[in-house]
Order: C-alpha cells, then structure tokens, then sequence
C-alpha cells in the first residue's frame, strides 16, 4: 500500500520495530547476564579470589534485568493505552 508524503507511517511497521527493540533489549541483558555468570565461574575454577567478579555481578545484573523490566513494562504500557483507545487517538484526547 502506497503513502502518501506527511502521512504517517503503517502501525504495523512501526509495532514490529518496537517489538524488535524489546526483543533486542532482553536478549542484550540476557548475554551480559550469562557472560558476568561465566566470568563468575571461571573465576571459581581457576582458584581466583573471586571478590571482583562477585561484586560486579550483585550490582550489574539486577541493575540491567530491572533497566529491561522497566522499558518492557513502559512498552506494554503504552500499547495497552493506545489500543484502548484506538489506533489514532490518544487515550483522554479528543472524542
């Protein structure tokens, strides 16, 4: 389907891009999470002290867990509004 110039984008397109962002998000945290939690380990199999590895990883992973959690529960926040109120309006504006 063909738009015209200063039309506004397809909805669709524009929900796969912020699935695919959110998609994008979890599976960024997700690696780091398994990165620090492997660091962790090789630090235990190498007899290393392990007081740095187990220090960043109490601060850093719930730190991004819940920086994703929040920008999900935002998305999933923002859909529920817009699709309450239909696709053109805002929930509250205009009637």
């Amino acid at each position: 389907m063909e738009r015209e110039a200063g039309k506004q984008p397809d909805h669709r397109v524009i929900m796969v891009l912020q699935v695919a962002s959110v998609a994008g998000i979890w599976a960024f945290v997700l690696s780091i999470a398994v990165w620090i939690l492997h660091l962790l380990h090789l630090s235990h199999r190498l007899h290393d002290v392990p007081s740095a590895s187990v220090a960043i990883s109490i601060v850093a992973i719930p730190v991004f867990l819940t920086g994703a959690a929040v920008l999900t529960y935002v998305f999933v926040g923002l859909r529920r509004g817009r699709s309450a109120a239909g696709p053109d309006r805002v929930e509250g504006k205009g009637r």
